[in-house]
């Protein structure tokens, strides 16, 4: 195997234009400013096994812990040669959500310009597909479309390969699709999922910085296509709302028909979708085994947070706006 580890290559972070010299083997993280590549920095700077790249398309802007920022837009490849020179390792995540983004087209433009440059562990955030567990009854393009990119990095042919697999966040559950107030003066959630059905693979998502940053430095035992899950727990709905209520939080659950509850807002339907999958086949589907969270677990060096705990810590809600 070539030794691609640079040599003390006098990088720069654009604000400080003094070179970081380090015999450390470097990572480049997309989406450094993002929650699964915040927490990866985060996480790989931690460690201290390896200095960090982020690549960001205004590295000029960036604040965070890395070594080092670069420009990198997974719309303009282009970008990508040069923020890849020198990388031993990348950690690629893309974002559906973003509006008008291509995953595919992003992440095979990624994953060409890693091969391209020598990368000898790529590791891939991916999530189950849902389209072949579901044998076609539910698309879910926000995961089955990057399920579909895993053989494109299988077959690139990188020395070592990984994929992880980020939960359910805990963060959502305290944010947007937080309780929300009812027609009776209550303050919850009204979905349509029936919330005594063991479906939901959670986490921290902060936390999924632990397990990239353990097969980085654990190639040997994870980078031959592993997958790795983050899973703190795995919960009905009525676990969620129980744990918040011993927390004192007073919170209502209502559940409504699929159809009634795609007319509710926007998206509705797509959301309802999504919950009836988990339903059907929980989270993570039949790819939820005991040994690859085990794994992901042995590799991160820690167990994750458990709902009840992050709960805790973290979850508030917001007052009701002033009318």
């Amino acid at each position: 195997m070539v030794d691609r580890t640079p040599r003390n290559r006098g990088r720069m972070k654009p604000e400080s234009k003094e070179p970081i010299m380090s015999s450390k083997k470097l990572i480049a993280v997309f989406g450094a400013t993002g929650n699964q590549g915040g927490g990866v920095v985060r996480a790989l700077k931690a460690r201290g096994e390896f200095n960090v790249r982020a690549l960001t398309r205004d590295p000029s802007k960036y604040e965070g812990p890395a070594d080092e920022a670069a420009e990198a837009d997974l719309d303009r490849p282009e970008t990508l040669a040069a923020a890849l020179e020198g990388v031993h390792g990348v950690f690629l995540v893309t974002n559906f959500w973003q509006e008008g983004t291509d995953e595919t087209k992003q992440a095979t433009a990624a994953i060409q310009a890693a091969k391209a440059a020598g990368v000898d562990h790529l590791i891939w955030s991916t999530l189950p597909n849902a389209e072949a567990i579901s044998g076609g009854k539910y698309k879910l393009p926000q995961f089955s479309g990057k399920a579909k990119l895993d053989p494109i990095v299988e077959s690139a042919g990188f020395p070592h390969h990984t994929f992880v697999v980020p939960p359910a966040y805990y963060q959502n559950f305290s944010g947007p699709f937080g309780p929300q107030p009812q027609p009776d003066g209550s303050l919850g959630w009204t979905l349509p999922i029936d919330p005594t059905v063991r479906c939901f693979h959670m986490g921290d998502i902060d936390e999924l910085g632990d397990i990239v940053a353990g097969a980085f430095a654990r190639p040997d035992q994870v980078g031959d296509g592993a997958y790795l899950p983050l899973v703190g727990d795995f919960l009905r709905f009525n676990d969620i709302l129980d744990a918040l209520r011993q927390q004192g939080h007073q919170l209502s659950f209502t559940q409504v028909p699929l159809e009634v509850y795609a007319n509710f807002f926007p998206g509705a339907d797509a959301l309802g979708e999504t919950l009836a999958y988990y339903e059907d086949y929980t989270y993570l589907g039949p790819n939820a085994s005991g040994g690859r969270i085990a794994l992901a677990n042995e590799v991160a060096g820690k167990t994750p947070t458990r709902f009840a705990d992050w709960a805790r810590a973290n979850f508030r809600i917001e007052p009701a706006p002033q009318r």
